[in-house]
């Protein structure tokens, strides 16, 4: 299995409108214990640069786009992410980093546990450490 995992969301628009739904245990693979977004990103800025040792996300580009780059230390995968009803599985011991996010992206982000500092691994070297070791 590839490093890419998309979850279509059931989309429940109708003449009126869009409209989705994201429901823990039932749309994503886990309980939503956070969400965040990120908006009016610079032109250029990459954001990301890490991995989780626990936390499992999805990712939802609600607009705009941006590119998802994901590795496991052994593979690297590229995406990129433009739909409000495709979402993007971030599995635990995955580095990521978003590229090219555009003028109107807003990236939603669902994160299976809270914030928690030490859950992050910052440096690539150690999260490759953090592979061989694991």
């Amino acid at each position: 299995m590839g490093l890419i995992e998309i979850i279509n969301f059931k989309y429940l628009g109708d003449d009126r409108g869009s409209l989705v739904a994201v429901e823990g245990k039932k749309s994503l693979p886990f309980d939503i214990k956070r969400v965040y977004y990120i908006y009016g990103s610079k032109t250029g800025v990459p954001r990301g640069f890490h991995a989780h040792r626990n936390l499992k996300q999805v990712a939802v580009c609600l607009a705009g786009s941006c590119r998802f780059i994901l590795d496991n230390g052994k593979n690297k995968e590229e995406l990129i992410l433009d739909s409000p009803v495709k979402g993007l599985l971030v599995d635990n011991f995955v580095w990521h980093e978003m590229h090219d996010l555009s003028f109107d992206c807003i990236l939603m982000v669902f994160a299976s546990d809270y914030f928690d500092e030490s859950d992050y691994i910052r440096d690539y070297n150690l999260f490759l450490k953090a592979i061989d070791n694991g």
